[in-house]
């Protein structure tokens, strides 16, 4: 019995001792295998973050473009459409173009990344740069869009190839795409909520030159080997080359753009701000200042009585008892001191949506000093939300509203020139309420100044045009609605207006004789227009068309 357990053990040592090599060559077969596996994919990670980090950057430098295009040349939405397509064209064609790339494709990735970060960084500087010695600033932008989509274009096959050695094609071409896509929606949100309204279009295009450049260091460095020694030369150079001027681009990035900013307006800029809607500039001449927002002017201190008087004092004076008035727009806060000067006002609700706006208003010693504290009252409340969205939200009742909005020379401004809008005013407003909007100018863009006052009518209001000449804008206009009188009884009452007890400093009768004459039969207000609403935007187009060559 003893030798026959001896046996046994003996036997089963021997197997042991067989079997041991054969299940050491297995795990080292099942590790190495998975070690392979393992750095294929950490191999295949940084190529997708890097696309992930491109399609950030490729996205924002396009959205940085479109916003300059709406700044330089208006119609934001027009721009925003011309710049994204010629981007996802050129994207079709970079593609096409890479299928000629049959060699040395991470060192073309690299030197495409570095190129990118280079226009993208300079992107800004160069459009305004150009904008102040040329009037072909447009077609600049537009350039530089198809440059940036060919580039992005040229990326994602190059990956694509670059990751099949990593995955079957079936992975490879999805995992790619999704990281792309991922990266264009943090670029959005960046822009959004990051770029524009804390970095602005200054600073913006450096931040994503380095995220381009941090990309092709990143792949440089990790793919080294990869890379073919004679090529290593060339791309250490290009990117000491680079790094360098985006580095001297980002320093000195504040004058040149101030240089091209300053280019555009005849007087001296004592302050410009790109808030998340808008680019405010303040210009000084002599004693005097003007404010602008995306380059068109608001107002100067030198008149600006001659445009906010008649925008305020006519409505408040025919409105016995004014108790509660609704302002939207006029962040400024010139037509709320007009508004203080009648003491039976209770409540002002201001609603503007750029609270950077309404902040200078608030804050800044010229608009301070020109509304007279006015932003500073108990009586006003103020509101930073879209005015068609409060409106419809709104369950008060107001016995003026005051609309003292820019122009209307985009589709969503014209939106707040809409049928659908003032109907809502129409609602909010008392019985004997009565509505004022600020209507551009009658003659430099006579549709446009008629197309208002059609589609006042259209909501229900009786409508009579109002305007005067002010030195800085030329003759500008306004329209002036009401629930309760007929149009004969509403001119006839502004005729008979006088203002001996406020305390204006232009308007008085004779001034109301003149705003609301137009002369024989209308004589250039006898233009026809279709009616603006939401679903037919007409607005925006009568005023782009109009002879704003004479302005």
């Amino acid at each position: 019995m003893l030798g026959q357990n001896i046996i046994i053990f003996r036997i089963n040592q021997y197997k042991t001792f067989t079997l041991a090599p054969k299940v050491l060559k297995i795990v080292t077969f099942i590790f190495s295998k998975t070690q392979i596996k393992t750095k294929k994919m950490q191999k295949s990670l940084i190529l997708k973050i890097a696309l992930f980090a491109t399609g950030l950057s490729g996205i924002v430098a396009e959205y940085i473009l479109s916003t300059l295009a709406s700044y330089f040349l208006g119609d934001s939405i027009l721009q925003w459409t011309l710049v994204l397509s010629f981007m996802l064209f050129s994207m079709g064609l970079g593609s096409h173009l890479s299928r000629h790339f049959k060699e040395n494709l991470l060192e073309k990735f690299i030197m495409i990344e570095l190129a990118l970060s280079t226009l993208v960084g300079f992107s800004a500087l160069f459009v305004y740069t150009v904008s102040a010695f040329t009037a072909y600033t447009g077609a600049i932008i537009y350039v530089l869009s198809i440059l940036v989509g060919l580039m992005i274009g040229l990326e994602i096959p190059l990956v694509t190839r670059l990751n099949e050695e990593y995955e079957e094609l079936r992975y490879n071409i999805s995992s790619v795409m999704k990281y792309d896509y991922y990266g264009s929606l943090a670029g959005g949100i960046f822009f959004a909520f990051v770029g524009l309204p804390y970095l602005g279009l200054t600073f913006t295009p450096f931040v994503l030159a380095m995220v381009n450049f941090g990309v092709a260091m990143w792949l440089y460095i990790r793919f080294y080997n990869l890379a073919l020694p004679k090529l290593r030369y060339l791309l250490n150079s290009l990117a000491l080359f680079v790094f360098s001027i985006l580095i001297l681009g980002a320093v000195f990035a504040k004058p040149i753009i101030f240089f091209g900013e300053q280019k555009r307006y005849k007087d001296q800029i004592i302050y410009e701000e790109q808030s998340k809607y808008q680019k405010i500039v303040i210009t000084q001449w002599k004693n005097d200042y003007w404010l602008f927002i995306n380059g068109s002017q608001q107002f100067s201190t030198l008149d600006e009585v001659m445009y906010h008087e008649p925008l305020v004092h006519p409505v408040l004076k025919m409105t016995p008892n004014p108790q509660n008035i609704l302002i939207l727009g006029g962040g400024d806060g010139l037509a709320v001191r007009e508004i203080l000067k009648y003491p039976s006002v209770k409540e002002i609700i201001m609603v503007d949506l750029d609270p950077a706006m309404t902040n200078l208003g608030k804050n800044h010693p010229v608009l301070k000093n020109a509304n007279q504290n006015s932003m500073l009252s108990p009586k006003l409340k103020i509101y930073n939300r879209d005015g068609y969205k409060f409106l419809d939200d709104s369950q008060q009742f107001f016995d003026a509203i005051i609309i003292d909005l820019p122009d209307p020379r985009t589709v969503e401004l014209g939106r707040l020139y809409s049928k659908e809008f003032y109907m809502m005013c129409y609602k909010r407003l008392r019985p004997n309420g009565l509505v004022i909007t600020q209507s551009g100018s009658p003659y430099y863009s006579t549709r446009a100044f008629t197309c208002i006052r059609y589609t006042l009518e259209a909501a229900g209001f009786e409508v009579v045009p109002l305007h005067n000449q002010i030195l800085t804008l030329g003759e500008w206009g306004w329209n002036i609605g009401s629930k309760s009188l007929s149009k004969k009884q509403l001119k006839e009452e502004l005729k008979k207006l006088d203002f001996k007890n406020i305390p204006t400093k232009w308007l008085n009768n004779d001034a109301m004789q003149l705003m609301t004459s137009f002369g024989k039969e209308n004589f250039f207000l006898s233009d026809t227009a279709e009616i603006n609403t939401i679903h037919n935007p007409v607005l925006y187009k009568y005023y782009l068309r109009g002879n704003w060559d004479l302005y």
